[in-house]
Protein backbone atom coordinates (compact mmCIF):
# COMPACT_ATOMS: atom_id res chain seq x y z
CA UNK A 1 0.00 0.00 0.00
CA UNK A 2 1.30 3.46 -0.87
CA UNK A 3 2.61 5.53 2.04
CA UNK A 4 0.13 8.29 2.82
CA UNK A 5 1.26 9.57 6.23
CA UNK A 6 4.33 9.99 8.41
CA UNK A 7 4.07 9.75 12.19
CA UNK A 8 6.86 11.30 14.25
CA UNK A 9 7.87 10.84 17.85
CA UNK A 10 8.52 14.18 19.56
CA UNK A 11 11.14 14.12 22.36
CA UNK A 12 14.54 13.26 20.94
CA UNK A 13 13.24 12.89 17.39
CA UNK A 14 11.66 16.19 16.39
CA UNK A 15 13.31 18.19 19.16
CA UNK A 16 16.31 17.39 21.37
CA UNK A 17 14.60 17.70 24.73
CA UNK A 18 16.37 14.51 25.82
CA UNK A 19 19.67 16.40 26.14
CA UNK A 20 18.17 19.20 28.22
CA UNK A 21 16.54 16.60 30.48
CA UNK A 22 19.82 14.78 31.05
CA UNK A 23 21.79 17.98 31.58
CA UNK A 24 19.30 19.34 34.11
CA UNK A 25 19.60 16.18 36.20
CA UNK A 26 23.38 16.03 35.82
CA UNK A 27 23.61 19.58 37.18
CA UNK A 28 21.45 18.73 40.18
CA UNK A 29 23.55 15.70 41.12
CA UNK A 30 26.76 17.72 40.82
CA UNK A 31 25.29 20.55 42.86
CA UNK A 32 25.09 18.08 45.74
CA UNK A 33 28.54 16.61 45.17
CA UNK A 34 27.43 13.46 43.36
CA UNK A 35 27.45 12.13 39.81
CA UNK A 36 24.38 11.02 37.91
CA UNK A 37 24.53 7.44 36.65
CA UNK A 38 23.98 8.35 33.00
CA UNK A 39 24.28 4.74 31.83
CA UNK A 40 20.87 3.91 33.32
CA UNK A 41 19.26 7.35 33.20
CA UNK A 42 16.96 6.82 30.25
CA UNK A 43 14.15 4.38 30.98
CA UNK A 44 12.98 1.64 28.64
CA UNK A 45 9.57 3.29 28.43
CA UNK A 46 8.18 6.67 27.56
CA UNK A 47 6.56 7.38 30.90
CA UNK A 48 7.46 10.09 33.39
CA UNK A 49 10.33 8.98 35.65
CA UNK A 50 10.60 12.19 37.69
CA UNK A 51 9.58 10.56 40.98
CA UNK A 52 12.03 7.69 40.50
CA UNK A 53 14.85 10.09 39.66
CA UNK A 54 14.15 12.22 42.71
CA UNK A 55 14.03 9.17 44.95
CA UNK A 56 17.55 8.25 43.82
CA UNK A 57 18.86 11.80 44.27
CA UNK A 58 17.23 12.23 47.67
CA UNK A 59 18.73 8.95 48.87
CA UNK A 60 22.19 10.07 47.75
CA UNK A 61 21.90 13.53 49.31
CA UNK A 62 20.23 12.51 52.56
CA UNK A 63 18.25 14.62 55.04
CA UNK A 64 17.63 18.19 54.06
CA UNK A 65 17.23 17.55 50.35
CA UNK A 66 14.84 20.15 48.94
CA UNK A 67 12.93 18.64 46.03
CA UNK A 68 10.86 21.76 45.37
CA UNK A 69 13.98 23.91 44.99
CA UNK A 70 15.60 21.30 42.77
CA UNK A 71 12.51 21.10 40.58
CA UNK A 72 12.42 24.88 40.21
CA UNK A 73 16.09 24.98 39.15
CA UNK A 74 15.69 22.18 36.64
CA UNK A 75 12.54 23.69 35.16
CA UNK A 76 14.15 27.12 34.81
CA UNK A 77 17.22 25.59 33.17
CA UNK A 78 15.19 23.67 30.62
CA UNK A 79 12.84 26.54 29.87
CA UNK A 80 15.80 28.76 29.06
CA UNK A 81 17.38 26.13 26.81
CA UNK A 82 14.10 25.38 25.09
CA UNK A 83 13.34 29.04 24.44
CA UNK A 84 15.59 29.09 21.37
CA UNK A 85 15.54 25.38 20.50
CA UNK A 86 14.21 24.40 17.09
CA UNK A 87 13.67 21.13 15.28
CA UNK A 88 16.58 18.70 15.11
CA UNK A 89 18.77 19.24 12.04
CA UNK A 90 17.26 17.79 8.89
CA UNK A 91 13.72 17.47 10.19
CA UNK A 92 12.52 20.78 8.76
CA UNK A 93 13.69 19.64 5.31
CA UNK A 94 11.92 16.33 5.74
CA UNK A 95 8.67 18.03 6.73
CA UNK A 96 8.93 20.35 3.73
CA UNK A 97 9.52 17.37 1.44
CA UNK A 98 6.55 15.56 2.95
CA UNK A 99 4.33 18.56 2.36
CA UNK A 100 5.52 18.76 -1.25
CA UNK A 101 4.66 15.08 -1.71
CA UNK A 102 1.19 15.55 -0.25
CA UNK A 103 1.92 13.31 2.72
CA UNK A 104 -0.09 13.76 5.90
CA UNK A 105 1.85 14.43 9.11
CA UNK A 106 1.21 13.33 12.68
CA UNK A 107 2.96 13.18 16.04
CA UNK A 108 2.72 10.20 18.41
CA UNK A 109 4.39 11.00 21.74
CA UNK A 110 4.31 9.64 25.27
CA UNK A 111 4.56 13.23 26.50
CA UNK A 112 1.52 15.32 27.38
CA UNK A 113 -0.31 17.23 24.65
CA UNK A 114 0.43 20.59 26.29
CA UNK A 115 4.18 19.87 26.13
CA UNK A 116 4.18 18.72 22.50
CA UNK A 117 1.78 21.34 21.16
CA UNK A 118 3.47 24.10 23.14
CA UNK A 119 6.90 23.44 21.69
CA UNK A 120 5.63 23.00 18.14
CA UNK A 121 3.62 26.22 18.42
CA UNK A 122 6.68 28.07 19.70
CA UNK A 123 8.73 27.00 16.66
CA UNK A 124 5.87 27.70 14.25
CA UNK A 125 5.51 24.03 13.29
CA UNK A 126 2.26 23.05 14.99
CA UNK A 127 0.05 23.69 11.97
CA UNK A 128 2.18 21.37 9.85
CA UNK A 129 0.80 18.38 11.78
CA UNK A 130 -2.72 17.26 11.05
CA UNK A 131 -2.82 14.96 14.08
CA UNK A 132 -1.32 14.92 17.56
CA UNK A 133 -1.64 11.77 19.69
CA UNK A 134 -0.16 12.19 23.16
CA UNK A 135 0.61 10.33 26.34
CA UNK A 136 -2.12 11.95 28.42
CA UNK A 137 -4.69 10.61 25.96
CA UNK A 138 -3.85 6.91 26.34
CA UNK A 139 -3.62 4.46 29.22
CA UNK A 140 0.04 3.49 28.88
CA UNK A 141 3.25 4.99 27.44
CA UNK A 142 5.47 3.45 24.79
CA UNK A 143 6.41 0.60 24.30
CA UNK A 144 2.65 0.15 24.54
CA UNK A 145 1.34 0.82 21.01
CA UNK A 146 -1.73 2.77 22.18
CA UNK A 147 -0.49 6.20 21.16
CA UNK A 148 0.36 5.00 17.65
CA UNK A 149 -3.02 3.32 17.34
CA UNK A 150 -4.63 6.59 18.40
CA UNK A 151 -2.66 8.49 15.74
CA UNK A 152 -3.71 6.00 13.07
CA UNK A 153 -7.33 6.18 14.20
CA UNK A 154 -7.30 9.98 13.96
CA UNK A 155 -5.70 9.78 10.52
CA UNK A 156 -8.25 7.18 9.48
CA UNK A 157 -5.51 5.01 8.00
CA UNK A 158 -4.37 1.40 8.36
CA UNK A 159 -0.80 0.92 9.64
CA UNK A 160 0.44 -0.18 6.21
CA UNK A 161 -0.28 3.33 4.90
CA UNK A 162 2.00 5.12 7.35
CA UNK A 163 5.62 5.17 8.51
CA UNK A 164 6.80 5.96 12.03
CA UNK A 165 10.00 7.78 13.04
CA UNK A 166 11.59 7.10 16.42
CA UNK A 167 14.74 7.72 18.45
CA UNK A 168 14.40 5.03 21.16
CA UNK A 169 14.12 1.23 21.18
CA UNK A 170 10.87 1.36 23.16
CA UNK A 171 9.46 3.82 20.65
CA UNK A 172 10.32 1.50 17.78
CA UNK A 173 8.70 -1.37 19.68
CA UNK A 174 5.52 0.67 20.10
CA UNK A 175 5.36 1.53 16.41
CA UNK A 176 6.01 -2.05 15.29
CA UNK A 177 3.42 -3.38 17.73
CA UNK A 178 0.91 -1.04 16.09
CA UNK A 179 1.77 -2.58 12.72
CA UNK A 180 3.89 0.29 11.42
CA UNK A 181 7.20 0.27 9.62
CA UNK A 182 9.60 2.37 11.65
CA UNK A 183 12.65 4.44 10.75
CA UNK A 184 15.00 4.87 13.71
CA UNK A 185 17.33 7.79 14.30
CA UNK A 186 18.82 6.88 17.69
CA UNK A 187 19.33 9.77 20.08
CA UNK A 188 22.82 10.37 21.45
CA UNK A 189 22.29 8.19 24.52
CA UNK A 190 20.76 5.11 22.82
CA UNK A 191 22.77 2.13 21.58
CA UNK A 192 22.29 1.32 17.90
CA UNK A 193 22.40 -2.42 18.56
CA UNK A 194 19.03 -2.20 20.34
CA UNK A 195 17.13 -1.05 17.23
CA UNK A 196 16.75 -4.46 15.63
CA UNK A 197 13.02 -3.94 14.95
CA UNK A 198 13.54 -0.82 12.87
CA UNK A 199 12.99 -1.07 9.12
CA UNK A 200 15.78 1.47 8.60
CA UNK A 201 18.45 2.90 10.90
CA UNK A 202 19.94 6.33 10.18
CA UNK A 203 22.64 8.31 12.00
CA UNK A 204 20.64 11.51 11.48
CA UNK A 205 17.99 13.08 9.28
CA UNK A 206 20.83 14.75 7.38
CA UNK A 207 21.97 11.38 6.03
CA UNK A 208 19.08 10.97 3.58
CA UNK A 209 16.45 12.99 1.81
CA UNK A 210 12.92 11.95 2.63
CA UNK A 211 12.31 10.95 -0.98
CA UNK A 212 15.29 8.57 -0.97
CA UNK A 213 14.29 7.17 2.41
CA UNK A 214 10.74 6.43 1.27
CA UNK A 215 12.08 4.83 -1.90
CA UNK A 216 14.06 2.41 0.25
CA UNK A 217 10.92 1.54 2.20
CA UNK A 218 8.66 1.34 -0.83
CA UNK A 219 10.78 0.83 -3.99
CA UNK A 220 7.77 1.06 -6.34
CA UNK A 221 6.52 4.36 -4.92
Amino acid sequence: MTIKALIFDFDGLLMDTETTLLESWRAEWRRHGHELNEAVFFADHGGDTTDEQYALLAAAVGPGFDRAASQARRTAYREERHRTMGLIAGLDDWLAEAEGLGLRLAVASSSAREWVAGHLARTGDLDRFEVLACGDEVAAPKPDPAVYRLALDRLGLPPEAAVAFEDTPHGVSAAVAAGLRCVAIPHLYAHNARFVQAALLLPSALDSTLVDLLARLEPDR
